[in-house]
């Protein structure tokens, strides 16, 4: 089963970024590889039960179990011991990956409040993107009566692209809602 946006890649983003870049080879084509989703806890040091509702939280967004992240080293500043649960992720790939893009292109990123578009400058140099969401409750799969705290979440997207450039132009035709 193929979703919508990798149909859409297939059909029209492959062949428009073929055309722009003057690929010779499909395989140079830069593609999306996979969708990081990090959501860091620094009140679960004091609380375990927020683990378990985060990572409930990141379940329902993602579609798939997330992995528990654990603290590597011990801060006394911060009242963190080395082993401690700080924070969940998941890595998304493929069918899932695409699933979650439409989702956040099309219902999560215009539901934002006071959203004017993504920035241009979050790319890394070598064609990965990051970005910053402040609340969870923009995705439609959380409740917003169930929740007991908003949380923010990276979402990183990994691409094959060399260059950043390259990479600017694949998301821009999945319809990124980029500020030009």
């Amino acid at each position: 089963m193929t979703t919508r946006l990798a149909e859409h890649y297939e059909s029209t983003v492959k062949p428009k970024l073929k055309e722009h870049f003057d690929y010779t080879n499909d395989l140079a084509i830069p593609r999306l590889d996979k969708i990081v989703l990090n959501m860091g806890l620094g009140e679960a040091a004091t609380d375990s039960k927020k683990v378990d509702t985060a990572t409930n939280e990141m379940a329902r967004i993602a579609g798939q179990a997330p992995v528990v992240t654990r603290a590597k080293t011990s801060v006394a500043n911060f009242k963190l011991r080395e082993g401690m649960p700080i924070g969940c992720k998941v890595t998304l790939r493929r069918e899932r990956m695409f699933e979650f893009l439409d989702r956040l292109v099309t219902i999560a990123l215009p539901r934002v409040r006071d959203f004017r578009g993504l920035r241009t400058t979050s790319f890394d140099g070598r064609g990965n993107y990051s970005m910053g969401l402040r609340e969870q409750i923009v995705f439609p799969e959380i409740n917003y009566d169930e929740i007991d705290d908003i949380r923010g979440m990276d979402v990183i997207i990994c691409t094959t692209a060399n260059t950043d450039d390259e990479a600017r132009e694949l998301l821009r035709a999945f319809e990124f809602p980029f500020r030009d």
